[in-house]
């Protein structure tokens, strides 16, 4: 609420002359001077005004000045407002004591005298306009106080976003550490073995078969840290919105078996078998190499969480897009966990308590690229019953990517 710079003076008499010459007398820079020719007429500015002092003529036809003192200090609003009254009767008619029983703060008899009408209105007038200086001191330090208190309480949200931070850089370091010493090691061992077995002159053991084995293996691991540091950049580039899509017409049933037929051996290595289900044409306006990271981060999922049960993948077209639907019988996601897996850095938890292996943004960056193309995911699983992931994509994404928020 703002608070008046100016003092509001109200006077009260039937008396237009009176009224005329006492405004003349009070009047000042910085100071309204209101007039009622009758205390009814005062009542209905005193409700619409505050006033730092009202000077009131006692004998007035009707409401009489005591009469309406009486009624402003009933009244909330006009309760606490300084009154003066004014009277031509003679000292001996005891006014001034019936004043003062009204809540007077001042009594005056005419003819008045100038100089002390000015001063007691001054005196109250500045009373009135210190009052208000108070108030708006306390309302500044009111608004000070709550501006400091909203910006303790965003320096503290700063603080706690600030360690989850912190703590997910160090999680984060850690895991990417982890995982790509597993590779690491696997390739580093392998070499050392080789190396070992060449320092010992035996050349026989690498004949065709062994020397594939070993390529393959190698491929893997290689594999394995390429996709790892892949899902780092997307992140990047998601965060920066630097990630681009360039679509263009996709055949999906030969995209969904040539991605199935890449997983074969993987498959064969978690001992799932995949089944596809996609014999109706679809084509769609997508960009094939996301889409295709769609599907195998899907697809892996599934056999990393399936405990070696049957995956099937179902491709179902729908009047203006298609729906891709994976389907695996393993351990489950807790509902828990069905709210958090498609953040950053986030993996289910198997019910013994242990993380699989992954960074934690394959299903983020899944999402991500679904959104990108107009679509969306969503999962459906119980605990030791399996999970189905659902894709929903239009046939033609937006003409401007939508990437989702984190």
């Amino acid at each position: 609420m703002r608070i008046p710079d100016t003092a509001k003076v109200l006077i009260v008499d039937d008396l237009p002359d009176n009224l005329l010459a006492l405004n003349a007398l009070i009047r000042l820079e910085g100071r309204e001077i209101f007039q009622a020719s009758s205390g009814e007429a005062a009542l209905d500015l005193l409700l619409e005004h505050e006033f730092a002092l009202a000077i009131l003529d006692v004998q007035m036809p009707g409401m009489n000045g005591f009469e309406l003192a009486e009624i402003m200090r009933s009244t909330e609003k006009t309760r606490n407002i300084p009154i003066v009254f004014v009277t031509a009767a003679g000292k001996e008619s005891n006014y001034a004591f019936k004043g003062y029983e009204t809540g007077a703060v001042d009594f005056l008899y005419k003819p008045l005298d100038t100089e002390a009408v000015r001063s007691k209105v001054n005196v109250f007038v500045e009373l009135h306009l210190q009052r208000n200086e108070t108030r708006r001191q306390v309302q500044a330090l009111e608004i000070s106080r709550e501006e400091q208190e909203v910006l303790v309480q965003e320096l503290q949200a700063a603080e706690a976003e600030l360690k989850v931070a912190v703590r997910m850089r160090d999680d984060f370091m850690s895991m990417v550490a982890h995982e790509l010493r597993t590779p690491l090691n696997t390739l580093f061992l392998d070499a050392q073995l080789r190396k070992m077995q060449l320092d010992l002159g035996n050349t026989a053991m690498f004949d065709a078969a062994y020397l594939q084995k070993m390529v393959a293996r190698d491929k893997l691991q290689v594999q394995n840290m390429v996709r790892l540091i892949d899902d780092m950049l997307d992140v990047t580039r998601l965060r920066n919105n630097r990630l681009s899509i360039r679509p263009s017409d996709v055949n999906l049933p030969v995209l969904l078996e040539r991605v199935v037929g890449n997983l074969a051996n993987q498959a064969a290595s978690a001992g799932c078998a995949i089944t596809l289900h996609a014999t109706q044409p679809v084509i769609g306006f997508w960009d094939e190499f996301r889409i295709e990271q769609v599907l195998i981060n899907l697809l892996t999922n599934a056999l990393r969480y399936g405990k070696g049960q049957p995956v099937d993948v179902r491709m179902t077209p729908l009047p203006d897009g298609v729906r891709i639907d994976v389907r695996d019988g393993g351990c489950g996601i807790s509902v828990a966990d069905q709210k958090r897996i498609f953040g950053q850095f986030e993996r289910a938890t198997s019910r013994e308590g242990d993380h699989t292996g992954g960074l934690g943004l394959g299903l983020y960056i899944t999402r991500q690229l679904v959104h990108a193309h107009g679509g969306s995911i969503e999962v459906a699983s119980q605990p030791d019953h399996g999970s189905v992931f659902t894709v929903l994509l239009p046939l033609r994404p937006p003409v401007e990517p939508a990437l989702a928020a984190d």
